[in-house]
């Protein structure tokens, strides 16, 4: 054996004496930190635990105001439709979202208790693990069928549907064009596709050219990485946060032009534009099969819950196989899936109901406009209305709080439900002004909307709120 090793190659022998070596030495260094261990008895242990004060994993800014949070409702007790009612008292409710006026529609109920009786309460499965049941099936394909499109995939949470649609597409790498104000899901959809996000201004179609244009000669200059990228824009038909409406005719263009993938939330809009409904691509004409998939809610206009995604049979099954929120949450309760596909045929056999939505939209932003102290936003079409003070004070708690008073005050004086915009103010990307939003209600009569801007005037006088803008 020694002739054999000295038959090796010197520099294989200098290795093996330099492992050896290396072995003693971590083994040495094991036994003298072993040694050297300090034993702390109970109480030592219990006062170094005490002593203890985690780091905050993101500093605070000092520089930022504490987000504020309204609390003038408490329990709301019955159904809130036209009019809801807290402790005791009746408001005409003009804070939640049912625009269609479906909360107090008797057959909603019907159709729902129909469907406990039939279905059970709730699904108890995801849809691809026993969750599905024919209900389902049917209210995709009606949505479907509705929107003039292949296929729709149904979720159980409207927030949870865009937020888990944009990041099974666009990946690490990937580039989303998104409008400033977007609603706080889409946000978080974005966040969770680790895509490189570029903002424009909102509903600014020049702003979002020239981030295009910057982008083309991007890829220009390196078309090898162009050619790996994808390129999504993101947008909603009426905007949650300020109530416009989004300039879908020229977003589509650019879009076309650039070849850019174009995504379109009609949370808001769905139920609500154009002549039957179908949202933002009836009202402007844009061919719906223009864009790459459409998102909406049933919790807004319809009086149910869940959400959908609805487009070409292709974009949808990937939907199936790779959106979170539909893969591993519970499918949607069937009795509110009836409830959705009961107001979608309402909405089919009575047309009216959205012409009769649309003008009381219409009447509303008229009489709103006239208010002194106020500044209103949002389009005339728009279901939601923002009205803000006409000259901030320039510090967005104190804002909160005035118009804190100006709802109060016509709770208590006018029996009208007024709220302000729930947001997470310290994690949106933009905030729109610290403002009161009214939700319009189709069962609305003129006399009331215009007993609403009469109590909102009479606060703007209270509150000695300046009467002309600056």
């Amino acid at each position: 054996m020694v002739s054999l090793i000295f038959q090796a190659p010197w520099y294989h022998i200098i290795l093996e004496v330099i492992l050896l070596i290396w072995v003693i030495w971590l083994l040495r260094k094991k036994k003298k930190s072993e040694s050297t261990k300090i034993v702390l008895t109970k109480d030592e242990e219990e006062e170094i635990i005490k002593a203890w004060k985690p780091q905050p994993l993101v500093e605070d800014d000092p520089s930022a105001e504490e987000p504020y949070y309204s609390s003038l409702w408490t329990t709301v007790e019955g159904r809130p439709g036209k009019y809801l009612q807290v402790e005791g008292v009746k408001y005409l409710n003009m804070a939640t979202h049912n625009y269609l006026g479906f909360v107090d529609e008797e057959s909603m109920i019907d159709e729902a208790e129909s469907c406990i009786r039939k279905y059970g309460v709730g699904s108890c499965g995801p849809r691809g693990f026993y969750g599905t049941f024919d209900v389902h099936i049917k209210l995709e394909e009606a949505i479907a069928e509705f929107m003039n499109l292949e296929e729709t995939a149904l979720y159980s949470y409207g927030f949870a549907t865009i937020a888990s649609a944009i990041p099974s597409y666009a990946k690490n790498g990937d580039i989303v064009f998104a409008d400033e104000l977007v609603n706080f899901s889409i946000q978080k959809g974005l966040q969770a596709s680790r895509s490189t996000i570029k903002y424009f201004k909102h509903n600014d179609c020049e702003d979002l050219e020239r981030l295009l244009d910057e982008q083309l000669k991007q890829d220009l200059k390196n078309p090898k990485k162009a050619k790996t990228q994808k390129r999504f824009c993101v947008v909603e038909g009426i905007y949650a946060k300020t109530g416009a409406m989004c300039p879908l005719v020229g977003i589509n263009q650019l879009c076309l032009k650039h070849k850019v993938r174009l995504f379109v939330d009609e949370s808001i809009s769905f139920g609500v534009l154009g002549d039957t409904g179908r949202g933002i691509t009836e009202h402007l004409g844009v061919p719906v099969k223009d864009l790459d998939f459409i998102s909406g809610t049933m919790e807004y206009a319809f009086a149910s819950y869940g959400g959908f995604v609805v487009g070409s049979s292709y974009v949808v099954d990937h939907q199936r196989i790779s959106g979170l929120g539909y893969c591993f949450s519970a499918s949607l309760p069937p009795m509110l899936a009836g409830a959705g596909l009961h107001a979608l045929n309402l909405i089919r056999e009575n047309p009216s109901y959205i012409t009769e939505l649309q003008d009381n939209c219409r009447y509303l932003h008229k009489v709103l406009s006239k208010l002194n102290g106020f500044h209103l936003d949002g389009h005339e079409l728009s279901p939601l209305k923002f009205i803000s003070l006409i000259q901030s004070t320039g510090s967005r708690q104190i804002d909160h709080k005035i118009l804190d008073s100006i709802i109060l005050f016509v709770k208590d004086n006018y029996q009208i439900a007024l709220t302000q915009p729930a947001l997470l103010e310290n994690e949106e990307y933009r905030l729109p002004p610290a403002c009161i939003r009214l939700s319009v209600n189709r069962l609305l009569t003129k006399e009331e909307m215009e007993s609403v801007a009469h109590a909102l005037q009479s606060a703007s006088l209270l509150f000695e709120l300046y009467e002309t803008e600056s």
